[in-house]
């Protein structure tokens, strides 16, 4: 769920959303793009040198129990999610992205919504830079080609006879995105969380930016219409 601009995230979602039942799209507004503060440099600097190091390659990144989730979003991210890091902290992100040539390139940081009423204010950066996401589910569905990759909102798990807290391969086959629960890859609970990203590569708009010239992506983005 990465870099995709923020406003396009709102237009998706608000249309999921409205399928939906629900009242609201899954994100806040656009987060402060202010430039970065001395502290929020030099902290994003330590994180990038170690994620940098660590998780340069998705081998490594599969290693430590991460795994792709979605297709490459209009800012060239690839998201990687390792579900036990929704409660992140510097060297446990709950996401990495990768481009379409596998170099790491950005990170999400969370929180979740239940261990904090508020914004986070934490490792010097502003509390202005967190964004949230409301709780959905994302699988995965093996094709031909790969994987396809999916998401729905808790009412729809509901409807379909499903626990949205704990969904299951039966329920992305009730939902008809799949022929048999062999076939589903994955699925998971993306929880309620503030969220905080920002590039691991020099971008000449700073590190907390939509979009970074720096990094393009492998194809033209999809029409919203």
């Amino acid at each position: 769920m990465k870099r995709q601009s923020i406003s396009a995230l709102l237009f998706a979602f608000a249309l999921v959303c409205a399928s939906l039942g629900t009242a609201s799209a899954a994100v806040t507004p656009k987060p402060t793009t202010a430039p970065a503060t001395a502290a929020e440099q030099s902290f994003v600097a330590r994180v990038t040198a170690d994620l940098q190091k660590r998780f340069g390659s998705q081998r490594a990144a599969s290693a430590a129990g991460y795994y792709r989730f979605t297709d490459e979003d209009d800012t060239g991210a690839i998201s990687w999610v390792n579900t036990k890091y929704w409660k992140s902290d510097p060297q446990h992100p709950s996401q990495l992205w990768y481009d379409a040539k596998g170099r790491l390139i950005g990170v999400d940081l969370s929180v979740p919504k239940s261990d904090s009423a508020t914004a986070p204010n934490l490792w010097g950066i502003s509390p202005s830079r967190w964004i949230t996401f409301r709780k959905h589910v994302h699988f995965g569905v093996k094709n031909a080609s790969g994987l396809t990759y999916g998401g729905v909102g808790p009412l729809k798990i509901s409807k379909a006879g499903g626990n949205p807290d704990r969904p299951t391969a039966n329920d992305v086959v009730k939902l008809h995105r799949a022929k048999s629960t062999g076939d589903v890859a994955f699925v998971f609970v993306f929880p309620a969380i503030w969220d905080l990203q920002f590039w691991l590569v020099p971008n000449p708009n700073g590190p907390f930016a939509e979009r970074n010239p720096n990094v393009i992506p492998s194809k033209a983005p999809k029409s919203a219409m």
